[in-house]
């Protein structure tokens, strides 16, 4: 029987990304190959409970949603993770994946949509960026940078034009919780007019860090 390690399942709004603000259901692997110094969610590197897809299915389908967010952790670090993900399609969700870029895409159904990280000097973990992955992406999947200072900024900024970045995908700006001001990040885009989405963390706002909100 087809399992996975499950750190949670919950309901709440999505606080990032493009479908910030709806009402959400998201499922949590357990477990990460990263450790990125500004982590929010260390508690899903380890613990958890093995569910079988079919339990996983049964508690999403109890909140009747219309978007589902995998997330983890790493969820591509579980390869049963993909029929997972071809289940909540074939249900009829909006469903989206959540994933660090550090794992190939290979095999991820064509209908989800992927949230990837690109990680910056300030996370500790530039060198685990799977380049490949851009070209396993498509114009419905969004690029999240996580900016700790004006360093990972600039990076990112070359980064934009290295891989022509806002032509090709959705692209987000985001800054570390406590690490950079949201005003300067905010002055820093306009100032140089780019074609980025600039977000800040809504779950955070609504609920500080709460784990499962």
């Amino acid at each position: 029987m087809s399992r996975l390690r499950i750190s949670e399942i919950f309901y709440s709004l999505q606080g990032e990304s493009r479908s910030t603000g709806f009402p959400t259901v998201f499922v949590r692997l357990t477990g990460c190959p990263l450790r990125c110094g500004y982590c929010d969610t260390t508690y899903a590197f380890k613990g958890g409970q093995w569910m079988a897809l079919e339990e996983i299915c049964d508690q999403v389908a109890a909140y009747h949603p219309r978007h589902v967010t995998v997330t983890g952790g790493e969820p591509l670090a579980q390869k049963e993770v993909l029929p997972l993900l071809t289940r909540l399609c074939d249900a009829g969700y909006e469903v989206s994946l959540e994933t660090s870029g550090s794992i190939a895409l290979d095999g991820v159904d064509s209908r989800v949509v992927t949230v990837m990280d690109i990680k910056t000097p300030g996370s500790g973990e530039m060198e685990k960026n799977h380049w490949e992955n851009l070209e396993q992406l498509s114009a419905k999947d969004q690029i999240k940078f996580v900016l700790c200072d004006r360093k990972d900024y600039d990076w990112a900024r070359e980064q934009l034009l290295a891989h022509d970045l806002p032509t090709r995908f959705e692209v987000l700006f985001s800054p570390v919780q406590d690490h950079l001001d949201p005003t300067e990040l905010a002055d820093w885009i306009l100032a140089d007019n780019l074609p980025v989405r600039f977000q800040l963390q809504l779950h955070k706002i609504l609920w500080g860090n709460e784990a499962g909100r």
